[in-house]
């Protein structure tokens, strides 16, 4: 009954963890939107009423802003003025950090500490993971998320011939996580890849 009860917790954390960021995005859209309908109102009056033109013209405006920010955050002074704010936030907020190494690694940038993918052998399995960092006594501390999402899961401290490090972008790994597992296959040849000509797989932290 007890781990019945901490399966439906996990569930719901999980759920809510996946749903709560979309939900706010639209939310903050919406609002947006809301805020520019006076704007755009003269505009929209020039048109049909049958046509929805002050949600249309408010949803566009947003997307240009967001576009607009976007180049910005591409010019050397942006990147400045964007590490100075995430710094900030980081400081403030330290889950804030772990957010922005994901969304960088799944945007294809490179991180310094980024999460490696792997797989990692737990009660006579293989689980997907993501080595998080490798401790001086040559141990591997692990993230193995909840599927489906990255939101939650579980940490484990696990010695080197219990992880197997995978050669492979982090976005790759995240897809499998984020399909119930399906497409496996890739960290499975991943992993068998990393393997010697003797059969003995390498366990060295790339």
């Amino acid at each position: 009954m007890k781990r019945f009860v901490e399966s439906i917790v996990q569930a719901l954390v999980a759920g809510v963890l996946f749903v709560a960021p979309i939900y706010l995005a639209i939310l903050l859209l919406l609002k947006a939107m809301k805020s520019l309908e006076k704007v755009v109102r003269p505009l929209a009056r020039l048109l049909p009423e049958s046509f929805p033109a002050e949600s249309v013209f408010s949803f566009l405006i947003v997307l240009m802003l967001c576009l607009l920010v976007g180049i910005l955050l591409r010019t050397p002074l942006g990147q400045a003025a964007r590490t100075r704010i995430e710094n900030s936030l980081a400081h403030r907020i330290p889950i804030y950090e772990v957010f922005r190494s994901m969304t960088r690694q799944l945007a294809g940038e490179r991180q310094e500490n980024s999460w490696k993918p792997a797989l990692a052998e737990i009660e006579n399995a293989f689980v997907p993971a993501f080595i998080v960092e490798e401790l001086d006594d040559g141990q591997f501390t692990v993230f193995v998320p909840s599927v489906p999402t990255l939101l939650a899961g579980a940490v484990y401290v696990l010695s080197a011939d219990r992880v197997h490090p995978l050669d492979i972008s982090f976005t790759q790994a995240v897809k499998v996580v984020m399909r119930w597992g399906s497409g496996s296959k890739v960290l499975v040849n991943a992993m068998q890849n990393r393997q010697t000509p003797s059969g003995v797989t390498r366990d060295v932290y790339p």
